[in-house]
């Protein structure tokens, strides 16, 4: 099964999948780690999307082709907007949430251009669907990520 864990930085991504590897053996890719799997971009690229293909056809219930893919740009989620099957899995907290987390990664200061960089993201992720919604600000929606995953 292919997960995309999508939304802007701060949102709880990594919090629930570091929760996830505890349970689960699941292959994890951020960003541009695909990066490393050839050294010439378009190779790595077409490499990986061949894999995130594979664990989008794999059965909802197998946990050894699983993979989660976080994405924290939205341009890297249309790069996968056609794989389907995928479980798409859109990750949000408050605005101010997002911007006290981010302070806490930077000893406690948060620079203004930071500060509209995550206001920027935030503002591109509002309208975006998923097939779940998950407030990382609610312990509840949190539990429920673990949950759907302790089932699998």
């Amino acid at each position: 099964m292919l997960y995309i864990f999508m939304g802007p930085s701060c949102t709880g991504k990594s919090t629930a999948v570091k929760r996830i590897k505890e349970i689960l053996d699941v292959e994890v890719f951020t960003g541009k780690d695909y990066l490393r799997m050839a050294k010439d971009e378009n190779e790595a690229w077409q490499l990986f999307y061949d894999k995130l293909l594979v664990a989008a056809s794999s059965a909802e219930d197998s946990a050894k082709d699983s993979i989660i893919y976080l994405i924290t740009e939205k341009e890297e989620l249309m790069r996968i907007a056609d794989i389907e099957n995928a479980c798409r899995i859109r990750f949000t907290a408050p605005l101010e949430t997002v911007k006290e987390r981010f302070s806490h990664r930077m000893n406690g200061r948060l620079p203004q251009p930071v500060e509209k960089m995550l206001e920027r993201q935030y503002t591109d992720w509002e309208d975006m669907d998923g097939d779940l919604i998950v407030n990382t600000s609610q312990s509840d929606d949190l539990k429920k990520i673990i949950e759907l995953f302790e089932v699998v």
